[in-house]
């Protein structure tokens, strides 16, 4: 059996390996479907993560050198890549009472031909309803991320809103910012292809950051006001000035990228130094949730599943490009790393080859 891996910055290969004796409390899954992480994974992969030479100290709240006697964060070689599966099970353990061999199941895990995965008490192992795409449920860890970054925001019914990068968690943002009444719905990536998608799917307007000036663009638009809040899920310094520029007096700017460090250039005197705007940095994994005790991860990740599942999101369009297994690696160079203007968010057929 093969398993995508990171052999060396950017770097990957599929290479052999054999499953672990299965535990009574797992069950084994034949994954049909797999997805990548297009944003915080991809700086593993390129090895400029942090996490790879420091650890982020909880008790402290800061990153922390790693000792010369402990374990880098990433170890090319050994890097699995991917972040989502679909897959049907084809064995469990004694003590597994909730599911049942060939359920269609999706949880979390790199891409590879088979997972092995705790199915008691897991509410991360997710049974998918029959009839609904595989492409929905690997969207389940971006919808997480979008749900966050949409509720930091505080978007409102009326709200002008603007989601900056329209990845599969910006285009996530396009449709839950439509669903909820905002009044306003703004676009922006420099993508064609993505920029059209978020209007077919309820933005009233899409901009190409280098062709305009976005932030003047949103105050055209909403008749000088400027956005009530602003997504920024890109990660660009020349975003986030956009961002400042086109927030609304005392707007909320949530800022939902893993940002890499910021070149000369970002400028918080200027619009930002008059706007009285809040920049809250989101991330739906933080705990406890800004929303504590009502609000936690497991109630980020049931929503969101839920709204995948009814089709309430709708991620046919995000899923794009489609590869075979067998073709993975050299996609997953190409599409995620060298030329991530060819993709949104790259899917894997893993259970036999198809046209694609």
């Amino acid at each position: 059996m093969k398993a995508l891996i990171a052999t060396a910055p950017r770097k990957a290969e599929l290479l052999d390996y054999e499953d672990r004796e299965m535990a009574e409390n797992e069950v084994k899954v034949k994954v049909e479907f797999a997805s990548p992480k297009h944003g915080t994974e991809v700086v593993d992969f390129r090895g400029l993560s942090p996490f790879i030479d420091e650890d982020y100290d909880t008790e402290w709240q800061i990153f922390k050198k790693r000792g010369d006697d402990e374990a880098r964060g990433v170890v090319f070689g050994e890097f699995n890549l991917g972040n989502m599966f679909v897959g049907k099970i084809t064995e469990k353990g004694k003590n597994v009472t909730e599911y049942e061999i060939g359920d269609t199941v999706c949880s979390y895990g790199s891409i590879r031909e088979t997972q092995i995965v705790n199915a008691v008490d897991n509410y991360k192992l997710r049974k998918l309803p029959e009839g609904v795409s595989w492409k929905n449920a690997v969207c389940y860890d971006p919808a997480q991320f979008a749900m966050s970054g949409f509720r930091d925001a505080n978007v409102r019914a009326g709200d002008y809103v603007v989601i900056i990068g329209l990845g599969a968690i910006g285009q996530i943002l396009i449709q839950l910012a439509k669903k909820a009444g905002a009044g306003i719905v703004i676009g922006v990536d420099p993508i064609k292809i993505r920029r059209d998608i978020a209007e077919k799917h309820g933005a009233d307007y899409c901009y190409d950051p280098t062709a305009c000036d976005v932030g003047l663009e949103i105050k055209k638009a909403t008749n000088k006001m400027g956005a009530d809040s602003v997504i920024e899920t890109s990660g660009s310094a020349q975003a986030l000035q956009a961002a400042l520029k086109g927030i609304a007096y005392g707007g909320t700017i949530s800022y939902v990228a893993f940002a890499k460090p910021f070149p000369e250039g970002l400028n918080f005197g200027r619009e930002a130094h008059f706007s009285n705007a809040k920049i809250v940095f989101s991330r739906a994994s933080n705990e406890p949730n800004p929303d504590y005790p009502r609000w936690n991860r497991k109630r980020i990740e049931d929503t969101c599943w839920n709204l995948l599942m009814s089709n309430y999101i709708d991620c046919e369009d995000i899923i794009d490009p489609v590869v075979n297994f067998a073709d993975s690696a050299e996609a997953y160079e190409k599409y995620v790393d060298q030329h991530p203007d060819l993709s949104i968010k790259m899917g894997i057929i893993v259970g036999g080859e198809q046209d694609v």
